[in-house]
């Protein structure tokens, strides 16, 4: 029985994203090391995270939806602490992976990190080019998937082995000192497949709606609103007009550290994050990791 990490995340619902983050972590740490809190106690949520631990909470639309969720994932981070070395926490379409190149699996990685702090992975955004990759997504999602791009927005401070407090989101933490080791990402998903963003962006479009507040006055991702959404097509057609480069990360971590400091008096640490739209082809050695 392993006791050096456990993952843990919030769902409604999000039966594609879902099934990767239970192949994923279920894989690399045991499901029996795996929490999913079941917002609404979907039966499909249920049934997917056989052998996980499940816990199944009230699914009533609130306004501070994304402040009780992360009050929520907070509690329980701390909580798993008590058992495990480390404690992955995240979105559920966010996955953290070890770069292949490393040649050993998440597990044994985190085995030899040090104690008592958090670790931020560099987030990669994977894209789907409509045009140059008109194959569906049946199993893994890198294969038909080659192409990512820069997400420092998704450079989340999300594997914790001290007592800390992560903000709304998760992209921020209450920890004077930042942590980036080699080789440590985390893919993001929302942008790998078309069909499935519309899916699920008409889903948390019904979400909002059904709580009936603005993006002013409710707790919630303001990109879970309808009025920021944009036209879909538009989104994944940037990513075709852009040139794919090569998979280079050189200087992306020294770039947080020289711009870490004090995010006001919040408490919370941050980096600078420059967002960019060059998209990278990952190398063969990705292929089929998430």
């Amino acid at each position: 029985m392993q006791t050096t990490a456990a993952a843990l995340t919030m769902v409604r619902d999000d039966a594609f994203f879902l099934k990767a983050w239970l192949r994923h972590y279920g894989e690399a740490l045991g499901r029996e090391n795996c929490t999913i809190i079941n917002h609404g106690r979907g039966e499909e949520v249920a049934e997917l995270a056989r052998g996980c631990n499940v816990i199944g909470i009230p699914g009533d639309p609130h306004p501070n939806f994304d402040m009780k969720r992360w009050r929520l994932l907070n509690n329980l981070v701390q909580g798993l602490r008590c058992y495990y070395d480390h404690v992955i926490v995240g979105d559920v379409d966010e996955l953290v992976v070890v770069d292949p190149a490393a040649g050993v699996s998440l597990l044994e990685f985190l085995r030899d990190q040090p104690l008592r702090r958090v670790l931020t992975p560099v987030g990669l955004e994977v894209v789907h080019r409509i045009d140059s990759e008109p194959a569906p997504i049946e199993d893994h999602i890198l294969g038909p998937r080659r192409h990512v791009r820069l997400a420092p927005h998704y450079s989340k401070p999300c594997v914790v082995s001290q007592g800390v407090k992560l903000a709304r989101g998760g992209h921020f933490a209450q920890s004077a000192k930042l942590h980036t080791p080699d080789g440590l990402l985390l893919f993001h998903l929302k942008f790998c497949d078309f069909g499935t963003y519309v899916q699920v962006m008409d889903h948390r479009n019904a979400v909002t709606e059904a709580v009936g507040a603005s993006v002013r006055d409710a707790a919630i991702g303001r990109h879970w609103f309808a009025q920021a959404r944009g036209e879909d097509r538009a989104v994944f057609e940037a990513f075709e007009a852009a040139a794919p480069e090569a998979f280079d990360l050189t200087g992306v971590r020294r770039a947080m550290h020289r711009s870490w400091k004090k995010r006001g008096e919040t408490g919370f640490w941050q980096f600078d994050r420059v967002e960019s739209e060059r998209v990278m082809v990952l190398p063969e050695r990705f292929l089929g990791v998430v």
